[in-house]
């Protein structure tokens, strides 16, 4: 009786992937440089850690909605760990300054980490330690780590903004500076979908 090998069938490679939900002031600045970093698949600008449902960005212009510009990024944690996201984090914004980066005031401005599970928030948690640790003279970081309740997208509007406005000033003078400082320079942006 003659008995076939069976052959190795390709198998289907699927990509595992996480989200991490940060906000360190306006979104755009941290959409932009997000995108940028190797093993990040899409950086989406949107709204979370308040109470008001589906928020409009008047409303949190306003800051009465308790929510927070924040960046939704899906990550390849094979390419980029959480915490190598959040290495990122604490150099693209100021954590010592409450609900205020740069000229950009108010509660939606806050240095925020929102996590999605007890992993998350324990990482985030020691990632702050390791700041504070490595920062004494900067004072104490006063980013806020909750879960996430809910993420609301931006309006189109916002989504891509440095890329679709590079001659704006606020792209110009801002997030220009930002992304030349913490992107790596041979890496295009990731296409948002």
């Amino acid at each position: 009786m003659d008995y076939e090998t069976p052959r190795d069938e390709p198998r289907e490679t699927t990509r595992t992937t996480d989200t991490a939900i940060l906000g360190g002031g306006c979104f755009w600045c941290l959409e932009a440089i997000f995108q940028r970093l190797p093993g990040v698949l899409r950086a989406e600008p949107g709204y979370a850690g308040g109470t008001h449902p589906d928020p409009t960005y008047q409303e949190v212009c306003r800051g009465d909605t308790g929510h927070a510009e924040v960046v939704r990024i899906t990550f390849d944690p094979q390419v980029i760990s959480y915490t190598g996201l959040l290495e990122t984090f604490w150099k693209a914004h100021d954590p010592t300054t409450l609900n205020r980066q740069g000229e950009d005031r108010g509660p939606q401005y806050r240095s925020i980490i929102l996590y999605t599970s007890q992993d998350q928030r324990h990482q985030a948690e020691a990632s702050l330690k390791r700041w504070n640790t490595a920062n004494p003279s900067r004072g104490p970081g006063v980013t806020q780590i909750v879960a996430l309740e809910q993420f609301f997208p931006a309006e189109d509007y916002h989504h891509d903004y440095y890329r679709k406005n590079p001659r704006a000033s606020y792209c110009r003078l801002v997030i220009q500076p930002k992304v030349e400082a913490l992107a790596p320079r041979d890496t295009r942006p990731c296409r948002n979908q």
